[in-house]
């Protein structure tokens, strides 16, 4: 059954970025990835908001924290997962780690981004 739920979830959740992403390369234009922008923003506010409202619920609300947390905002974006991630280090108190955990996140992520591009172009 989870799995069906994450299936379920993350079909929604990646037409709802789909769409925010043509109506915001609609309505600015495209010289700045608005929707891309938007979309980690808007995703990161409703999985804490989610995050934060399941906390209290405790293991009746499991199906819900798959298909909405997993499913919806894991199609929607991956960034929610990746900032609630880095919300856990810090509230344990392990700055260090959570910082080391956000930058090379992102320094690894476009790293491996430029890579990939760098192979294929010299294969072409």
């Amino acid at each position: 059954m989870s799995y069906l739920l994450v299936f379920v979830g993350g079909g929604l959740g990646s037409v709802l970025r789909y769409a925010l992403t043509m109506a915001a390369g609609k309505a600015f234009g495209p010289h700045f990835p608005w929707g891309t922008f938007l979309i980690n923003i808007t995703g990161s506010t409703v999985m804490g908001l989610i995050a934060g409202y399941l906390a209290f619920k405790g293991e009746t609300a499991q199906p819900w924290r798959i298909f909405l947390m997993t499913g919806i905002l894991g199609g929607y974006t991956t960034f929610s997962a990746f900032s609630l991630d880095a919300a856990v280090l810090y509230e344990r108190g392990e700055i260090a780690l959570a910082l080391a955990y956000v930058l090379g996140s992102v320094l690894m992520a476009i790293s491996g981004l430029f890579a990939g591009l760098a192979l294929v172009r010299s294969l072409s």
